[in-house]
Formats: C-alpha cells, sequence, structure tokens
C-alpha cells in the first residue's frame, strides 16, 4: 500500500519533531519533504523505512 510521506509519520504516531530527531534532520527539513519542496538522501531514506516502518518503493513523496 503507498503512503504519502506525512501518513507514513502519522501511522505510527509521530510529530514531526520526534520524527526528526529519530532520524536526524532538523524539524523544518521533515516539513519540506512532506510538502515536496525538497527530497531524503539516501541514508535518510534508510532511517525513514526503519522510523516509519515503510519500505521506500511504498512512499509517494508528494503533498
Amino acid at each position: 500500500m503507498q503512503v504519502t510521506l506525512k501518513a507514513a509519520r502519522m501511522n505510527v504516531n509521530l510529530t514531526q519533531m520526534e520524527a526528526a530527531k529519530q532520524i536526524g534532520v532538523t524539524v523544518d527539513t521533515i516539513g519540506n519533504w512532506e510538502r515536496a519542496k525538497s527530497f531524503p538522501n539516501a541514508l535518510q531514506i534508510r532511517k525513514i523505512e526503519k522510523v516509519y516502518h515503510v519500505k521506500y518503493d511504498d512512499l509517494i513523496f508528494l503533498p
């Protein structure tokens, strides 16, 4: 099942701040990713997969 980055974060009950801490980025970075203003690099994607419990192929990088 494909989900947006924001939906994936919300599915694991994380705030943007909590997600940012676990992934190792700023809150602004999480917001920019969720609004498709910027995109995570390969290492950040690996962390997103682990923190959000979702595979990269299931993520939709659209607002």
